[in-house]
This record gives structure tokens, C-alpha cells and sequence, in this order.
């Protein structure tokens, strides 16, 4: 309870200006890029969950078949000596750590690494990408990243811990760089998981009353959030500027985990394993399913049970 108290007290003393809301770093003025070159390259996929409303059981029988074709997709990674790269970006209490948790739970931890750097040093905020690529994915490799090179995007310029030169230089060459990694072999896919503000607040209130969690909560998360909608114009930069067809953002609204969750496992099933798997919903998922085979009817069957009767059924027709 003192830490929540602790919270709203903070909330109140932010509603005065601590810092300046002006949005510093703006590209357009500085003629950055044509428009049309942005044009050519930009592509943004926003991802509408098929799991909106799902029980949870039936998130758990999904997250399963979701998890199994993570592991053949990470099997083939380490087959063909493939590098995997899996960004998560996303506000503070957006999710990123717990997704990337049910990403790796039943992976195979020799050939996956998470990495979440904390405060970079001065060398590493001067040489910022090679302070990722030493983190890169070796061959047979996943690696996650939970927050990533996009803090120089995001949080740096937002909180003004970069200056209007570096923000700049990043926003200019990350797309090249992204590119010439994805050439050279690197599977990458950056995801941006996004929430509401009320949705944050229920989750820092929540971090703070429980014993397991108040640790995660930090001054500078007031800070930021306070900053909100200069992080928004940032992200919205961030979108215009940093994603093409070969490195696109997938943006999955994360104001519900379990659903957030699912949808980003189904994305990377079917960009690297399955284009074709058909998410579970509905009666499919509620193990409500009958099949009429020689005249007798099976019913009250699993998905499972009702695909093996299918296969016997073709057979022997």
C-alpha cells in the first residue's frame, strides 16, 4: 500500500511541467529524406488479433500448438545454420519481457539467447549499432531483444538522454543497416507491442502492490509517462522513417497479454514456419467437434481427435 500511495503522490507532483513537453528532434524540417524515398521503402503491419475475447484454457491449448511450431522453426534455424533475430519494442509495461518469456519457454535454450542491455556505457552510446551487432545471433542461433537499438529512437530522444545529432545519424542509417544484416542472412522481425494509457497506469499500480513485482517500477517510469505524448510523436517518427518491406514494423495492440502473446506467435509461424496455420477460435478451439464416418457419428471431439478421424476417414475413401 505505501507503494502506491507512493505512485499517486509522484502522478500528482508530475502534473506540474518538470520538463519541457517540447518535441525536440523533428526530421521533417530538416529535409531528412525525400517523401518519395520514404514512400518506396515504408511498410507498417498492424495486426488485428484473431484470439480477441479467448478463455484461458483455450490460451493455453493455443499457446501449445503456437509453441511447437516455434521450436520446428527454431529446429530448422539450428539445421541450417540460420540466424534469428526477434525484436520487442514497445512502451514501458507494454509486455515486451513476459511475450518473449512464452516465445522461449520450450525452445531450446543452447541456441537461444535474450538480451536486455541496461544504461550503455560512453563508448557504447558513441558506437551505438555495434553495441547490438556484438549481441547479433551466431549461426543456429535465436536471439530476443527486449528493447533494442530503437531505444536511440524512442526512449533516448524522448527522456533527452541522446543528442539531436546522434537521434538524427540513427534515424538515417538504421535502415541501411538493418538491410545489409538481413542480406548478409540475418532473419529479423521487429515487433512493437502497443498499449493505452490506462492500460499502463492498471499495470504500474499493479507492479506496485505486489511483493514479486515493485521492483520492475522505477523513477524514470514516471518520468516517461509524464513524456507520453512527446514518445508518441517519436514512435510515430519511428514508424515513418525506420520500416520497408524487407524490415517492416509489426505493431500488435497489447492492452490484453494472452491475446498480444498468441498474435505475435502466430506472426512469426507464419512468416518463418506455416503460412498456412489457421489460429484455433471459436468451436475449433472449444473441443465441440463431430464426424460422421460409415455411417456412425463421433462427437464431443478434440481438434486433434477430429483431425486424426479426418485422415482415417480420406483414407479410406
Amino acid at each position: 500500500m505505501d507503494h502506491l500511495c507512493i505512485f499517486h503522490c509522484s502522478l500528482q507532483l508530475l502534473s506540474i511541467d518538470l520538463f519541457s513537453s517540447h518535441f525536440k528532434y523533428n526530421l521533417k524540417p530538416f529535409g531528412f529524406l525525400a517523401a518519395q524515398e520514404f514512400m518506396k521503402t515504408r511498410k507498417i503491419t498492424t495486426i488485428e488479433t484473431p484470439y480477441s475475447g479467448i478463455s484461458e484454457n483455450d490460451y493455453q491449448k493455443e499457446k501449445r500448438r503456437l509453441q511447437i511450431e516455434l521450436l520446428k522453426i527454431q529446429q530448422r534455424v539450428v539445421k541450417q545454420g540460420s540466424r534469428m533475430a526477434i525484436v520487442f519494442e514497445g512502451r514501458d509495461a507494454a509486455g515486451k519481457g513476459s511475450t518473449i518469456k512464452r516465445f522461449v519457454e520450450n525452445l531450446m535454450p543452447r541456441h537461444l539467447k535474450v538480451v536486455a542491455l541496461g544504461v550503455p556505457s560512453t563508448s557504447e552510446s558513441r558506437y551505438w549499432f555495434k553495441r547490438y551487432e556484438d549481441h547479433f545471433p551466431c549461426p543456429s542461433n535465436v536471439t530476443f531483444f527486449d528493447r533494442s537499438w530503437y531505444n536511440r529512437a524512442l526512449i533516448e530522444p524522448t527522456m533527452g538522454y541522446c543528442t539531436e545529432k546522434r537521434y538524427k545519424y540513427f534515424m538515417k542509417k538504421v535502415l541501411s543497416w538493418e538491410h545489409n544484416h538481413i542480406d548478409n542472412g540475418l532473419l529479423l522481425t521487429k515487433f512493437y507491442l502497443s498499449i493505452d494509457r490506462d492500460t499502463q497506469l492498471y499495470r504500474f499500480e499493479d507492479r506496485l502492490s505486489d511483493p514479486l513485482t515493485y521492483w520492475k517500477f522505477s523513477e524514470n517510469d514516471l518520468f516517461a509517462r509524464k513524456k507520453w505524448e512527446i514518445f508518441t510523436r517519436y514512435k510515430e517518427q519511428m514508424f515513418k522513417y525506420t520500416s520497408s518491406e524487407k524490415s517492416p514494423w509489426v505493431v500488435i495492440s497489447a492492452n490484453k497479454k494472452s491475446e498480444a502473446r498468441l498474435t505475435a506467435m502466430l506472426y512469426l509461424v507464419r512468416s518463418f514456419g506455416r503460412p498456412s496455420f489457421e489460429p484455433l477460435t471459436g468451436e475449433e478451439i472449444a473441443d465441440r467437434h463431430s464426424i460422421k464416418i460409415g455411417g456412425v457419428r463421433f462427437t464431443e471431439l478434440s481438434f486433434q481427435q477430429l483431425a486424426v478421424l479426418k485422415d482415417l476417414k480420406n483414407n479410406g475413401d
